[in-house]
């Protein structure tokens, strides 16, 4: 992994303090700095001499401390501070002196992680450009370097899992394991990471229930304290809400994102994880058991309007939009847009994941959440970009008949069901899972399908949600702001 690459080449592992000058913000592309996280530094970024001197100084002389300072060569360190550090220039010179730097311009942290695990093995001079670009398509993105470095990749996301104490080591593992999907699918390798949803469903049902209890101040933890947020956040937002986005999807959606300066964090769904539930939640602020009607959707623009209203918006501030081409009039300081496009692709799709990232690849070719997102960055608002849930692939049990279900969710993930209904007949017949009542209505039982099964006709390959895996509850949470010189 190139964040492990950098660790190393900075010998970073044989002493306490390091400076690294980053002036080509590779750690923006790449993220590397977890892996110093993961070595026990705590990340500072240098801002000036008197704040360093009044916040870290007397750590530095502290022997046992690890800190990794993030500057850029021309900011001024003083030299009492900087004789105290090991310095390491970030740069791809530096990391590939065998290779053409301008041939790895605008990489991925996918592209360096593949480059790194490749480079090893290099042994000659490369820099000119053609000879460069040669190995990059024939080495560095051939078909065995791709499949050893996600089993890998595969590997490391599964030793985290068994070490994820909290929702941020979840957040963290949803994107890895998106980036690992996207990629397979990519390249066509057959590559099962099922395994990690299956641990993320066992925490889930132990610890859903606690996360109302944390606030967070890079992220709302659940979509329920998205509003909260946003309006703790910004002064006049617009919200897009794009319906069954999965981290996997959003990796191929931002690529169009190039020119927008964004930070990106997590959430979870609501369980269910269906529109009817999770996005009523998000745009109402409230949890599903507080919900007018939690298993339709007619009221979510009057619950949008009301919590809106409890935030202290008027009528004339607020606006609700569907589509690409949602406007909103100049008076407007709270707004929220549905688009559908994703989902609708999720409910039609007949190719399981390929199906999906050639369709949402066209989709982001298309760019029409961009210019939507610029257009309302030129006109003053702060944008926050997520979904209500995501997307998993499914096999087919068979379609449900008969089985006293008195709630029409339209989920072929989940049943609610009465006390009547036979409850331990369709848990024993269908190996479901009957999920706590972790903020839903207490007069209905809740029956999950297990990892990639789902209520379609029988054998079925389908893409679906409803369910309680890391693809469909872990969503992708994007702030832009108006101020960035964005759009």
């Amino acid at each position: 992994m190139f964040a492990d690459y950098v660790f190393e080449k900075s010998s970073a592992q044989y002493i306490d303090n390091i400076l690294l000058l980053d002036d080509e913000d590779l750690n923006s592309q790449a993220n590397y700095i977890h892996a110093f996280s993961a070595h026990g530094f705590e990340i500072i970024r240098y801002t000036d001499d008197l704040d360093f001197r009044i916040r870290y100084e007397e750590r530095l002389k502290t022997h046992g401390e690890k800190l990794a300072i993030i500057a850029k060569t021309n900011q001024y360190i003083p030299y009492d501070v900087s004789k105290r550090l090991i310095s390491y220039k970030i740069a791809i010179e530096n990391l590939f002196p065998k290779l053409n730097p301008e041939s790895l311009k605008d990489k991925s942290k996918a592209d360096f992680d593949l480059l790194s695990a490749a480079y090893r093995n290099n042994f000659d001079d490369l820099r000119q450009k053609k000879d460069t670009d040669l190995y990059i398509r024939t080495k560095v993105y051939s078909r065995a370097n791709v499949n050893a470095y996600l089993e890998k990749a595969f590997a490391s996301v599964m030793e985290k899992a068994t070490e994820a104490k909290n929702y941020n080591d979840w957040f963290l593992l949803a994107e890895e394991k998106a980036q690992i999907d996207v990629m397979a699918v990519q390249y066509s390798i057959d590559l099962d990471t099922q395994n990690i949803n299956r641990m993320f469903q066992e925490y889930v049902l132990s610890n859903f229930g606690k996360l109302s209890q944390n606030i967070d101040k890079a992220s709302p933890v659940l979509v329920s304290k998205a509003m909260d947020f946003m309006n703790g956040h910004s002064d006049k937002f617009i919200v897009i809400v794009m319906d069954g986005m999965s981290e996997f999807d959003w990796m191929l959606i931002s690529t169009g994102f190039t020119d927008i300066s964004y930070e990106k964090t997590s959430m979870f769904a609501m369980i269910p994880s269906t529109t009817s539930v999770s996005r009523q939640c998000l745009l109402s602020g409230k949890y599903p058991s507080q919900l007018l009607e939690p298993w339709k959707q007619s009221k979510e623009k009057i619950e949008f309007i009301t919590c809106a209203k409890s935030l202290g918006y008027t009528d004339t501030q607020i606006g609700y939009e569907r589509g690409y081409d949602a406007q909103f009039s100049s008076f407007v300081r709270c707004g929220a847009v549905i688009i559908n496009d994703v989902d609708d692709m999720v409910h039609a799709q007949t190719q399981g994941q390929l199906g999906m990232l050639n369709d949402i690849t066209v989709l982001a070719n298309q760019k029409k959440l961009l210019e939507m997102t610029k257009r309302f960055l030129a006109e003053g608002y702060d944008v926050y970009i997520t979904a209500d849930h995501g997307n998993t692939h499914c096999t087919g049990l068979g379609k449900l008949m008969g089985t006293g279900v008195e709630v029409e969710t339209k989920s072929r993930r989940m049943i609610a069901l009465r006390d009547f209904a036979d409850k331990a007949r369709l848990i024993e017949k269908y190996g479901l899972i009957e999920y706590p009542k972790y903020y839903l209505p207490k007069e209905y039982d809740y029956l999950i399908c297990d990892v990639g099964d789902s209520f379609d006709a029988k054998g079925d390959d389908v893409m679906t949600h409803g369910g309680i895996t890391l693809d469909e509850v872990v969503v992708p949470f994007i702030k832009i702001k108006a101020v960035q010189k964005n759009g």
